[in-house]
């Protein structure tokens, strides 16, 4: 159906405005009920989104087939390009093949063919259509006349109304030779009575006829002529005329008569025979030269306003035309250089007081259409233009600074323009302010587009750069801020900082500021400061000047000059500032630029020294105390005194220092510098009230209080916190709403069906998308998750230790659970009757529960707990059986349903010890075919055989030569350091080419020597030790908790299957534990602290004790020497948890918070160099609500058990124990590398959390990231170590 546009004929237009018009009248409705043009336009661009019969068009279709006709092949080609390019290198997904062949499309030349010929043949299309609705128009206009002859029987009538519309006027209709006759009397040669008599008749003609008529060129001149005469009523109904036609005509006849007004408005203001006043004259606006003046100026404006709302139907040339004529007009300059007198005031002037923002050019660069010309002709011709508003700016502020002196302050903008009144007088300074509001405005609408910035920079005469001040200045910046690309192009320099940060070091260095209203002044620049540090680059530019390398020099960065300045605010030390009104408001907006920073793992590390959360503190107990004094307001008592407005502003001002207290906790390290100001449970409590009211955290913080949540909750003192506050009652009781409550509707009409069926094919549904309605299917995922990202095992050992579950011999349907424990009662260990009815929705609520206890069984501490407390295993065992059916002949087949696929998985789970390759778990989901579900149900142990892999098969690797080099070094040590790097080298050449080598025996013997050599060495020896001699004896009467004789346990059957260990190793591992609490309470310290984890011994698992004892095939004595010989080394601090449990070595404050160097040192690295290295892993943590701090906390508290295969377990100690205890962090970065692509995944699904925790790390080898940690350390390490052996001062 489609035409070549080169062979365009009469057929194929026609075809075409028959395409066009079924489209417009299709949407006319929608169109027609637009409040405004704007809006309609904007219905037209998103009719894709709106419209489902959009595709179905006619025109549509031909568009579409014409487009794939032109640009097919191009396509094509660039698609093959870019998936060859991808097949040789690693994939950029789908996305970004979809931008490039896109962009590289519309780079080509047959696009641009394309659009220049679409663009020809619519244009003529269009016009026709116009000319045809105009014939219309004017065909029913003459009809509707000759029924009202009556209206028409005189030819010359004055029908001309004295007022401004030009709808209260009637038409007179005139032929050609009328029209000529009246061109020759409007000739200024004619006597004035004989013009004025043609004007008013031209008044009462349509402009259409008018413009149309063959003497209308000459017509034009006599008007642009006459627009100067000193008669005002002559030139007035010339101005009337003009209005007219703009608001009745079509572009093509406008555009002539706006051309002739700028004409006529340049001449005037070159002629030196006009009373153009002076800048230090002013404008008196009831001045008659001056009124008439304006009153042209305000026509060409309100064109100006207009015009973009239709001339993208018409030929550009038109367009440009308007566009020149204005730029012409706006760029005159009268040659004063004969003249001593002030200067004159230019167009601009005059067009800036009518129109101070310059909305007529926002809206000439809205659209790309109009944009592209303005651009063009600003950077070929009219480049004055930009270089007069930048110099207008830097004029205003020098005179600005110049009226500010030492001694008093001075106003810049008079009482009298910003007062309410009406004005009739504009002096010199006023019009100077309102010509810099107009500039600004414009140059900062240039800064938006690219095309506009590659007009800067500008060279000024005798200037040197330029200023913008205050509020105006502020929004542009604002504007510029919010658009990266902009934001990156123009404001993050370090010209820029410094700038904004000038009067602050002035007043550091006690220098005085010239400033007129310094509060206000620092408040803007503060929110500036703020929306720069919120993105990434701009963060980086505030903390490192924007080179990464200078955070190495320790450089005083803004970082610092901000930091330094809110302490000293909030110390009430600059004297400039004391006393004033605003000084609340000013610390509280250096404090949000400051949280910008602290708020990340890379800022906190830049701000930690200057103890800012202490500062915060301070003012917030002294707000605190004050708030407390204000009396209870009293019914009926005036509530605007001056006293209550006082407590007002003290509340409002306790619950900011909250809000930025709490922003500590956003990174590891951060939670632990809070809770050690005691503001804790406050911050926790003030999190909740806005959470329940839906608030988000800030104007700059992308994301909501989710990702603070989750950082809590991995620690004992923020689940504590989180109890207290309400959160999690409320989270619970919200969980048992949507779970139990939702839809009565569909429950009461739709009761769920008990399945009968052995084989219930409800369960085919993926394991989250629990057996419920649909619309709330999201609810319950969001319930779920929430509190997977709640139930860490820090904060589950304090919400559930040591506490038993209700097991009530009746449940009201009425009772909501409102903790943790009532959640495992009643949705998770079912072990009653009267549990299962108190359950509207029993199947699905129990498979929520039980999904829930798979997630976290992951973390093999709370297994621990909850077997031990609870003896789930049993209780889910009990279950299964009675979920076999029954025959005649005995027990039968198990019934295959949602609940027993979920307890068959959890079973294997939670029995089965083992990497990815060492052990075999049930899929939750049916098979098609005649075996649905091939996986052996059992209702007791052990386990069936099909679950088990087979065990790893030892090897003897002696005869290696690199080998055998390393374990030479080891047994002759040389000097230090050369000998430690020596062994390192070679372990690592090992690592790389033979890594199964390092297994074993070998392992155990590599590690033990090199312990031991270290420990030798006081400059390797990080902490101090006491002998302790490992007499069993001492430890008879020693007992072991319930969870630690689980955990052995589970360490002897995963020994066993791994062939490491024999009988009697059970009782051997017992002796090592007992001495490891023996030896290590030597160096515990003593604790005030409410928390349950500081109340006895460790409260987990020891299970880097267990990995040693299984290192060393069992035995004690090795295991035990080689345990504290370790516990001098700076590395037993991050890989034995145990080793700093409440101990000496750590400052009082942090042994009492209860949070483990493992998280606010190895977890908050962890964050910080993922944000670096993986940005869209960090992206999608966040996004997600959840934390890397938490899950990395599980993997390395229990050594990556059940995460990774034993062999690489092995080599991450070795690895650690051989390169340091950063290598801990590079170990983590290297595994979120490795499942970058899933997390990006399960981001996209929304169960993140649930697969990072019950998903094993299949395929991952040490050894082969170990040349990508390498990397990381050349970057990372002088940062790391130095903090990690710092733990002992991490309090300062």
């Amino acid at each position: 159906m489609w035409m070549k546009m080169s062979h365009f004929s009469c057929e194929d237009e026609a075809l075409l405005q028959s395409m066009l018009r079924q489209l417009l009248q299709s949407v006319k409705e929608k169109i027609t009920g637009a409040p405004s043009v704007e809006c309609a336009e904007e219905i037209l661009l998103h009719l894709e989104e709106t419209d489902e019969n959009f595709h179905n068009y006619e025109f549509v279709k031909y568009l579409r087939q014409y487009i794939c006709s032109t640009l097919g092949s191009v396509i094509e080609e660039e698609t093959e390009k870019c998936t060859s390019a991808q097949n040789q290198g690693e994939g950029s997904g789908y996305d970004t093949l979809v931008q490039h062949v896109t962009k590289k499309t519309q780079e080509s030349k047959e696009y641009r063919e394309m659009m220049h010929s679409l663009k020809n043949v619519m244009m003529v299309v269009v016009e026709s259509l116009i000319n045809k609705f105009e014939e219309d128009q004017m065909r029913n206009k003459e009809m509707h006349r000759k029924t009202k002859k009556e209206q028409h029987s005189a030819y010359y009538t004055d029908n001309c109304s004295d007022s401004d519309s030009s709808f209260n006027q009637s038409y007179t209709f005139m032929n050609q030779e009328q029209l000529q006759l009246l061109v020759e009397r409007l000739d200024p040669a004619q006597p004035k009575e004989v013009r004025q008599e043609a004007m008013q008749t031209l008044c009462s003609a349509p402009p259409s006829d008018v413009l149309n008529c063959e003497s209308w060129s000459n017509l034009r001149k006599h008007l642009t002529m006459s627009l100067s005469d000193p008669d005002s009523t002559f030139s007035d109904r010339i101005l009337r005329f003009y209005a007219k036609t703009f608001s009745s005509s079509p572009l093509n006849m406008t555009r002539e008569v706006y051309t002739s007004l700028a004409k006529h408005l340049e001449l005037y203001f070159l002629s030196g025979e006009n009373c153009v006043p002076t800048i230090s004259d002013g404008i008196d606006i009831t001045n008659p030269e001056i009124i008439r003046l304006l009153k042209k100026v305000r026509l060409l404006n309100e064109y100006q306003r207009e015009v973009p709302s239709f001339w993208i139907r018409h030929p550009e040339k038109y367009m440009e035309e308007i566009v020149e004529s204005t730029l012409l007009l706006l760029s005159v300059k009268r040659d004063q250089r004969h003249l001593v007198s002030p200067k004159l005031l230019d167009p601009v002037y005059f067009l800036a007081l009518l129109d101070i923002k310059a909305v007529w050019f926002k809206k000439w660069m809205h659209a790309n259409y109009s944009r592209t010309v303005v651009l063009r002709l600003l950077e070929k011709k009219y480049k004055s233009l930009i270089n007069a508003s930048v110099q207008q700016c830097v004029y205003y502020f020098e005179s600005c600074e110049s009226a500010v002196d030492a001694t008093s302050r001075v106003n810049v903008l008079p009482q009298q323009y910003r007062s309410n009144n009406q004005k009739t007088f504009y002096s010199g300074q006023e019009l100077q302010y309102i010509y810099f509001v107009h500039s600004l405005c414009l140059l900062g609408r240039l800064l938006i587009y690219k095309q506009g910035r590659n007009l800067f920079p500008v060279q000024l005469e005798n200037r040197k750069g330029n200023y913008s001040p205050a509020i105006l200045a502020t929004e542009v910046l604002q504007i510029l801020c919010d658009r990266t690309e902009c934001a990156t192009e123009c404001l993050y320099s370090n010209t820029v900082i410094d700038a904004l940060l000038h009067p602050i070091h002035n007043l550091l260095n006690g220098t005085e500021i010239y400033i007129n209203c310094p509060e206000t002044s620092l408040i803007h620049i503060a929110d500036i400061l703020a929306r720069i540090a919120a993105v990434e680059d701009g963060l980086s530019l505030v903390l490192y000047g924007g080179n990464m390398s200078s955070a190495k020099k320790d450089s005083l960065t803004a970082a610092h000059t901000i930091v330094q300045f809110t302490k000293k605010l909030l110390d009430e030390n600059v004297s400039v500032l004391s006393g004033t009104e605003m000084l609340p408001a000013l610390k509280g907006a250096f404090i949000f630029v400051c949280r910008q920073m602290y708020g990340t793992c890379e800022g906190l590390q830049v701000l930690i020294p200057y103890g800012l959360h202490k500062s915060i503190a301070d003012a917030w107990k002294k707000a605190s105390s004050l708030s407390e004094r204000i009396p209870t307001p009293v019914p009926g008592a005036d509530s605007i005194s001056s006293g209550n407005q006082e407590s007002q502003n003290i509340m409002v001002w306790e619950e900011t220092l909250l809000d930025d207290l709490l922003n500590f906790a956003a990174t590891p390290k951060g939670l632990l510098l809070l809770q050690n100001t005691g503001a804790l449970n406050e911050c926790v409590t003030f999190m909740f009230s806005r959470f329940s009211k839906k608030r988000q955290v800030s104007g700059c913080e992308r994301f909501s209080y989710g990702v603070m949540v989750t950082q809590m909750a991995a620690t004992s003192p923020g689940a504590v916190a989180l109890q207290r506050s309400g959160f999690i009652k409320a989270l619970i009781t919200e969980l048992w709403a949507v779970l139990e409550c939702g839809r009565d509707d569909l429950r009461v009409t739709h009761p769920s069906s008990t399945p009968v069926d052995p084989i219930d094919r409800s369960c085919q549904k993926n394991a989250l998308q629990l057996p419920v309605q649909d619309d709330l299917n999201h609810q319950i995922l969001q319930s779920f998750l929430a509190l997977v990202n709640l139930l860490s095992y820090p904060a589950i050992y304090e919400l559930i230790g040591d506490q038993e579950i209700p097991n009530k011999p009746e449940y009201s349907l009425r009772e909501v659970p409102t903790n943790v424990i009532d959640v495992i009662d009643r949705l998770i260990i079912l072990n009653s009757e009267a549990k299962i009815h108190s359950l509207f929705n029993y199947e699905q609520s129990h498979i929520f529960g039980l999904r829930l206890l798979s997630v976290l069984c992951c973390d093999l501490d709370t297994l621990l707990l909850l077997e031990s407390q609870y003896k789930v295993s049993q209780v889910l065992l009990n279950a299964q059986k009675e979920n076999v059916i029954e025959t005649s002949e005995g027990p039968g087949n198990f019934i295959i349903d949602g609940i027993s696929v979920e307890t068959n998985h959890i079973l294997v789970r939670i029995n089965l010890t083992g990497g990815p390759a060492e052990r075999i778990l049930p899929q939750r989901v049916l098979n098609k075919g005649t075996d649905p579900y091939p996986w052996p149900m059992f209702s007791s142990y052990p386990l069936p055989r099909c679950y088990l892999s087979e065990a790893p098969k030892k090897a003897d690797f002696r005869q290696d030569s690199d080998l055998n080099k390393l374990l030479a070094s080891l047994k002759n040590p040389e000097k230090q350091p050369v000998w430690i790097e020596n062994c390192r080298r070679q372990f690592c050449k090992i690592m790389k080419a033979k890594p199964d080598v390092i297994s074993g025996t070998i392992l155990a013997e590599l590690i033990e020597k090199f312990v031991l050599h270290l420990s030798e060495n006081p400059s390797e020896c990080y902490f101090s030790t006491e002998e302790y001699e490992a007499d069993d004896a001492n430890v008879k009467n020693e007992s072991l908790s319930s969870v630690q004789q689980l955990g052995i346990k589970m360490t002897v059957r995963y020994g066993k299957y791994l062939n490491l260990l024999k009988d009697g190793a059970e009782n051997d591992l017992c002796l090592v534990l007992m001495h490891c609490d023996k030896f290590l309470k030597q160096q515990q310290t003593s604790v005030q602290s409410s928390l349950r984890c500081l109340q006895e011994g460790y409260a987990g698992y020891d299970w880097f004790a267990s990995s040693v004892f299984l290192i060393m095939s069992g035995e004690r004595e090795k295991t035990l020497t080689f345990l504290q010989q370790f516990s001098s080394l700076l590395i037993s601090a991050f890989l034995w948890l145990r080793r700093l449990h409440v101990s000496v070595h750590l400052p009082i404050d942090t042994a009492e918070s209860g949070i483990h160097p493992i998280y606010f040192c190895s977890a908050h690295y962890i964050e910080m160099l993922l944000k670096a290295e993986l940005p869209l892993v960090f992206s999608a943590f966040h996004m997600s609500g959840f934390t890397p701090s938490q899950i990395c906390q599980q993997w390395l508290s229990q050594c990556f058990w059940n995460y990774l295969d034993w062999s690489e377990i092995c080599h991450y100690i070795a690895t650690c124990i051989f390169l340091g205890p950063d290598y801990q962090i590079y170990m983590s970065i290297s595994v979120f590398k490795h499942l970058q692509q899933d997390i990006l995944q399960h981001t996209q699904t929304q169960d993140l959390q649930v697969f990072l925790k019950e998903e094993a790390l299949h395929r991952f080898r040490v050894s082969d990231y170990l040349e990508y940690m390498e990397s990381l350390e050349a970057t990372y390490r002088p940062v790391l170590l130095r903090d990690m052996r710092n733990i002992r001062m991490q309090s300062t």
